[in-house]
């Protein structure tokens, strides 16, 4: 939790995929549409390297990038060790330069910041970055027989290790905006935790979050959030000690509010909730800020029944889009970052 928290007051921000090409473009819409906290943008129909392990990709042991299927694999190869080893070297050394994105896999990234630097974009107090979670990452990658790294201790704990130091690397660069970096790690996968098909355990889920977060902490002075757009179990992922949590609050309100007691003491004790109130993959266009409005004041009056201050859940509260918008249409997508940007301007006021 950051020393001091930090007053969010209903600032509107991304998850990171659009569906759009026009890179500069799209960076200064999201600057004009969510201009507290803009965030950089993952293109996902521009290219492969934007899928969201790929991009993650670089500078990681073992890996090999399988374009059609947009997947990555570990191929048969008798240099495990010795590649592992040379990662240890770069990742204890605090080369962080190693593990950079480059512009070719982060076009989006290079372009809002450069907007930003050069004060072609005017924006708020905060930047936001995102990277790939460790368990969405090991578990969408396959070893030579074909089973998630996941599953392979030494393997999963070397991507966790490796992705912790790239956030890094995100955040300094982040940091050089003169803006106050946020990062959201992205973790879809556990929206199934609990379930047959996510032979898991809790403390295996805390312990590869912490890696990250604890990494994040010792090295810089960033807000660090959560994102899962599923049914998850809540008090787990509070458990692993982010700043933020969003969750999809359009389709998933009711299963949220189950964890009283967690979310209680997460807000008091600085936490932040990200509200994922505008939906995407069942996004109608009918939708109104009206509508929006209703459903989110439903979570919000709920947590001030348990005795939270209505002050402080304003305050600590941050509005989304329930996930990232990759799969919708443009014109979809432009008209739920509208909306966005219209309830977060309501609630404001």
């Amino acid at each position: 939790m950051p020393e001091k928290p930090v007053d969010f007051g209903f600032m509107a921000t991304g998850i990171g995929s659009v569906p759009f090409l026009d890179v500069e473009a799209t960076c200064r819409e999201i600057a004009d549409m969510v201009p507290f906290m803009p965030f950089w943008p993952q293109f996902v129909k521009r290219s492969h390297l934007e899928d969201m392990s790929i991009q993650y990709s670089e500078g990681l042991p073992l890996l090999e990038v399988k374009a059609e299927e947009r997947s990555l694999i570990i191929p048969k190869s008798d240099q495990r060790e010795t590649e592992l080893v040379k990662f240890y070297e770069h990742y204890l050394a605090d080369e962080v330069e190693h593990f950079a994105m480059s512009r070719e896999y982060a076009p989006g990234f290079y372009s809002l910041l450069e907007l930003i630097a050069d004060g072609e974009v005017e924006c708020g107090p905060f930047v936001k970055g995102q990277i790939v979670g460790p368990l969405t990452f090991t578990a969408g990658i396959k070893d030579p027989k074909g089973k998630p790294i996941l599953h392979d201790p030494e393997l999963s704990e070397a991507m966790a290790r490796g992705l912790a130091i790239k956030a890094l690397w995100q955040v300094r660069k982040l940091e050089r905006s003169g803006k106050r970096p946020v990062i959201f790690l992205d973790e879809p996968y556990l929206s199934g935790f609990g379930s047959a098909f996510s032979p898991i355990q809790r403390h295996e889920v805390v312990d590869m979050l912490r890696i990250i977060i604890d990494y994040l902490r010792k090295n810089t002075d960033v807000l660090i959030g959560i994102h899962c757009c599923g049914n998850t179990d809540w008090s787990m992922v509070l458990e692993t000690g982010p700043d933020i949590i969003n969750f999809d609050a359009f389709d998933y309100m009711d299963h949220f509010l189950l964890y009283e007691d967690d979310i209680v003491r997460f807000i008091e004790g600085g936490g932040a909730i990200a509200w994922g109130i505008v939906p995407t993959s069942g996004f109608r266009g009918d939708e109104s800020v009206d509508d929006l409005l209703l459903r989110l004041e439903k979570g919000l009056k709920r947590i001030s029944q348990w005795g939270v201050n209505a002050d402080l859940i304003a305050q600590r509260s941050i509005l989304t889009p329930a996930c990232g918008m990759g799969t919708m249409t443009p014109d979809a997508a432009r008209a739920a970052m509208g909306l966005l940007s219209r309830l977060c301007r309501r609630c404001r006021e």
